[in-house]
């Protein structure tokens, strides 16, 4: 199975991180978002992080050029997935949304195309429903930052066929990447672990069993994690490990699950982390300081 035509679904901070590894890698890539304004800033970030990687010896200016060359944005999404052999979904993680834009590439995109989506914990089995070829749809959940992040957590939906599993295995390493093949279950593997500690990080804030800086350091310098778990959630977006855990609840039914109520609070009140500028510490945009957020100190 040839896969060489690649089309981005969303041009947020994955979306953009997936394109520019593909085009990296010499693949030829439309990033297709309905926000032309959203699109040119994620050329410009791309543009940014191949400086970073030419800045630290990684990349020439000459491959700089090739990898811009192989990308092209456009906000139509029929034409910009009329030629994918793969289209990868990278939209916010919303069900509603991603059964919509599911829908329409189903209905939009080639016969042979294989139908991939980014998301972190909602279900490929109920993604790949909306579509008329389920054994087509799978997971293909990348880690962020995706230029530099090895992993992609790769999810087998109940219909997922054995050719378009041991396709994006193969596609996955010829982008230098390390798959890991994992069944369509609440959280897949990742989320399943990662999202109960960090609720845990949370309760024991809550409960001032330790404060912010203590419990991070504790994690980082006794369990050689290189961020907090705290830090790690702002990282990743209070909304998001919410969403993921209410996920974890709901498809479990098991209380181990629930989410703090500290960060639901602070997704109610817009505490979202570094997309906000305030969670558990608060940032300053353009800088890598940050302190711990009023609301947590001492």
């Amino acid at each position: 199975m040839s896969l060489q035509n690649i089309t981005v679904i969303g041009a947020g901070t994955m979306g953009n991180g997936i394109a520019h590894v593909f085009a990296q890698n010499g693949f030829s890539v439309t990033l297709v978002d309905v926000n032309a304004g959203q699109l040119e800033k994620a050329v410009t970030v791309i543009e940014k992080n191949l400086d970073r990687q030419i800045a630290k010896g990684a990349l020439t200016a000459e491959q700089k050029q090739q990898t811009l060359a192989k990308l092209v944005i456009q906000t139509d999404m029929a034409t910009g997935v009329a030629h994918a052999d793969l289209v990868v979904e990278a939209a916010t993680e919303n069900v509603d949304l991603k059964l919509k834009i599911f829908t329409q590439l189903d209905a939009l995109s080639p016969v042979g195309a294989i139908l991939a989506t980014n998301t972190s914990s909602i279900p490929i089995t109920k993604i790949a429903a909306a579509t008329g070829r389920p054994e087509s749809v799978i997971g293909m959940h990348f880690m962020n930052p995706v230029p530099v992040m090895k992993l992609v957590e790769i999810i087998n939906g109940y219909a997922t066929s054995q050719e378009v599993t041991d396709a994006i295995v193969g596609l996955s390493k010829q982008l230098g990447k390390i798959p890991c093949v994992v069944n369509d279950y609440p959280g897949f593997i990742a989320n399943r672990i990662l999202m109960p500690m960090i609720n845990e990080a949370i309760y024991s804030l809550y409960e001032g069993v330790a404060d912010v800086e203590s419990i991070d350091t504790i994690m980082k310098l006794g369990m050689a994690h290189p961020m907090g778990p705290l830090q790690l959630a702002d990282f990743i977006g209070l909304d998001i490990c919410l969403n993921i855990l209410n996920v974890l609840y709901t498809g479990f039914g098991n209380p181990k699950y629930a989410p703090c109520p500290l960060l639901v609070n602070m997704v109610a009140a817009g505490k979202l982390g570094i997309k906000t500028g305030d969670g558990f510490y608060q940032y300053i945009p353009g800088s890598k300081e940050l302190s711990v957020s009023n609301r947590f100190k001492k």
